[in-house]
């Protein structure tokens, strides 16, 4: 898979008469330096959109879930409303990773008030600090639950 690219690695679930073990397998941690977990107040909180040139991302959710998108930034000072974000439900109950490269902003909105999300990033603090680009949380409005 290239690492210019949004990929999700997906994990599973073991069961016995002990309980469950929860994993993705194919998660390696190559390159992370520090992660941190977000839990909002509220389920309808959206955060986003957080972007960095450099720095990349793994998200996984820990408890409950969220919507979870990352879009390819084309123009850092302007970018264009018209790119198409990725858009991923991610839940503890399929436990996966998601991969966010360098270059793409990401955001995500809780689905659940319990909503855990786990991020793994691949800059120290200060690396991060200095490679931070925000944009409106609605700029790519992705966060609206659609009905099937």
């Amino acid at each position: 898979m290239e690492a210019n690219s949004v990929r999700l690695i997906k994990g599973g679930i073991a069961f016995d008469d002990r309980g469950l073990v929860s994993f993705v397998n194919d998660f390696a941690f190559a390159g992370v330096k520090r992660f941190y977990a977000v839990r909002n107040h509220s389920r309808g909180v959206v955060r986003a959109w957080h972007a960095h040139r450099r720095e990349s991302k793994y998200v996984t959710v820990v408890q409950g879930s969220a919507i979870v998108g990352a879009v390819k930034i084309d123009d850092w000072d302007s970018p264009s409303r018209d790119l198409t974000p990725h858009r991923y439900v991610l839940s503890a109950g399929a436990p996966s990773v998601l991969y966010i490269p360098a270059g793409f902003a990401n955001g995500f909105k809780p689905l659940t008030e319990d909503a855990i999300i786990l991020f793994f990033s691949t800059s120290s603090l200060e690396e991060s600090a200095g490679d931070d680009t925000r944009y409106d949380a609605r700029y790519w409005d992705i966060w609206d639950v659609v009905d099937r």
